[in-house]
């Protein structure tokens, strides 16, 4: 596997590829999460011929003025060698100022509809930068597919939409969301949790599945309704506070948009997502499930 740190040596090196690679986009600090996605994207890459990429890089526009950009684990070392193992040909590492050589003026917004509801509402923002980001790698990688986690559902459906409305001439793919054995989905922010809070987190994916359960019993019973959906939002919320939780939201939507499922939607068994972001102790987890 080659690293490389310049725009202009990642050019060479793609300008002698047979195809356009297969993208896994990462912030590093990486798990086995990202690795099965480089391994889903090495699958993809020999069917097509094309070599299998993936950058790192703590992209400083998607994080809020609180939030933990300064102190973002940063492991170049071992994870170039985790990307090696996994069968990535090319890492992407670049600078800070070999990506934003000046302050980044033109930015991607993603529409409000989508950008400014679950994590766009509580990290004003965050989509803007994911978008920028991505949208300028994609200019820099020029791949024809791009990977990205499931777990991450909303930025995986930002990212699809823009691609779309770009009229980019990328394939975004999605990876199921890998879990411990206790059923905690891996993040690179599980690393902060101190052991008394790891043990407390698997409630987090617990909660959404007694929401899964629910939901599958009220439909088999007929009940399944919007105000029995929001009665279930309103019980998990209150379940994760009383462990101790600060929780954002626990809220389920129609898998397509993430709009709120109408009554039609619950009659014509709309295809659902529980998603759910919650803080324990200084560490705010997200996940979901789909329903």
């Amino acid at each position: 596997m080659q690293t490389l740190h310049t725009i202009r040596e990642l050019r060479e090196r793609l300008d002698q590829a047979p195809a356009r690679p297969v993208f896994v986009p990462t912030m590093g600090n990486l798990h086995e999460g990202h690795l099965a996605l480089v391994r889903q994207a090495r699958e993809v890459a020999a069917a097509r011929g094309a070599p299998v990429v993936a950058s790192i890089f703590v992209n400083r526009l998607q994080f809020g003025p609180n939030e933990d950009f300064d102190t973002y684990p940063r492991t170049l070392e071992r994870d170039a060698q985790l990307l090696a193992q996994a069968g990535c040909d090319v890492l992407f590492a670049p600078s800070e100022a070999e990506l934003y050589p000046q302050p980044q003026g033109y930015k991607v917004v993603a529409p409000a509809e989508l950008g400014d509801i679950l994590e766009g509402a509580f990290r004003p923002g965050f989509f803007t930068g994911v978008c920028t980001v991505v949208h300028k790698l994609f200019n820099i990688v020029q791949p024809g597919a791009a990977i990205f986690g499931k777990k991450d559902y909303q930025q995986l459906m930002v990212l699809r939409n823009m691609v779309r409305q770009m009229g980019l001439p990328i394939e975004v793919l999605g990876g199921e969301t890998l879990r411990a054995d206790d059923g905690l989905a891996l993040s690179s922010r599980n690393g902060y949790l101190s052991p008394a809070e790891r043990a407390e987190a698997v409630q987090l994916s617990a909660t959404l599945r007694r929401v899964q359960e629910t939901v599958v019993a009220q439909r088999a019973a007929g009940g399944l309704s919007v105000d029995s959906l929001a009665l279930l939002e309103q019980q998990a919320m209150a379940t994760l506070a009383s462990r101790g939780w600060k929780p954002d939201y626990v809220l389920v939507r129609r898998q397509q948009d993430l709009l709120v499922p109408s009554a039609d939607d619950i009659a014509r068994q709309q295809p659902l997502v529980a998603l759910t972001a919650a803080r324990l102790g200084t560490t705010r987890l997200i996940d979901n499930l789909e329903l």
